[in-house]
């Protein structure tokens, strides 16, 4: 029984913390789509929509971290504190195929193979498994691995230049159709690219907490073998399937 209640309340956890960083895993790999011609002399913007019509799958390494601004009593002349940080390797094909591969501190997979989402949890020897299209609609994901442009669903807005990038600012537009208005748990979407690559994409909430994800080594347009994204849990492995 003892074991029963620690891997649910684990799993809540895990599920939380999954719903949040969801949307960034998601927009930061779906975007690695891109021609880099010419980029350099390009807008922000051009070089996104570049980068999201033109190429159809990549890999690369990312770092992503959880950020806060500091509390009271706390030391206000250092910025953001770093409260979580996690890398690894990432694997994209468009669209809709991915594994987020975390490797530190702890072993973690997130897969989407088109039509499922699986969880692999290599510490709870566990997969949760849901449906793609329904785990993804509340992400800007549902958006980016579809065949439309950004400009379809997203404002571009050219953004400023600072950390030797040029930065876009992507706001989603107003649907009056839509059922689920307030679905994208984040209040700012912005993208960080140069030579027609994104380099960081920044997500922040309505409570101001910030996630900041940094990608590294992208390799465009490889050869992905058709099993790539197919996933078997090990035999004796705990399996979720949630609706």
């Amino acid at each position: 029984m003892a074991v029963i209640v620690r891997s649910c309340t684990v799993l809540q956890n895990k599920a939380v913390i999954l719903q949040r960083f969801l949307s960034a895993v998601i927009l930061g790999t779906a975007l690695l789509f891109t021609n880099v011609t010419n980029a350099q002399s390009e807008s922000g913007a051009d070089q996104l929509r570049q980068f999201v019509r033109n190429s159809k799958t990549a890999e690369g390494d990312f770092v992503q971290q959880q950020l806060r601004a500091p509390k009271a009593g706390e030391s206000q002349d250092k910025g953001l504190k770093v409260v979580r940080q996690t890398q690894g390797h990432f694997v994209f094909q468009r669209p809709g195929r991915f594994i987020w591969d975390t490797q530190k501190p702890y072993e973690q997979k997130l897969i989407a193979d088109g039509k499922q989402l699986i969880l692999w949890d290599k510490d709870l020897n566990q997969a949760t498994i849901r449906p793609a299209g329904q785990a993804l609609a509340a992400t800007p994901a549902a958006i980016l691995f579809g065949e439309t442009s950004l400009d379809q669903h997203f404002d571009l807005i050219e953004g400023e230049e600072r950390l030797g990038m040029k930065w876009v600012a992507l706001t989603p537009k107003k649907d009056p159709n839509a059922k689920n208005k307030n679905d994208l748990p984040y209040t700012k979407i912005s993208v960080g690219m140069v030579n027609g690559l994104p380099k960081a994409l920044e997500l922040i909430d309505g409570l101001g907490s910030v996630v900041l994800v940094t990608l590294d080594k992208i390799q465009l347009n490889v050869n992905l073998p058709a099993n790539r994204f197919t996933f078997t849990p090990p035999a004796g492995a705990e399996v979720l399937r949630l609706n």
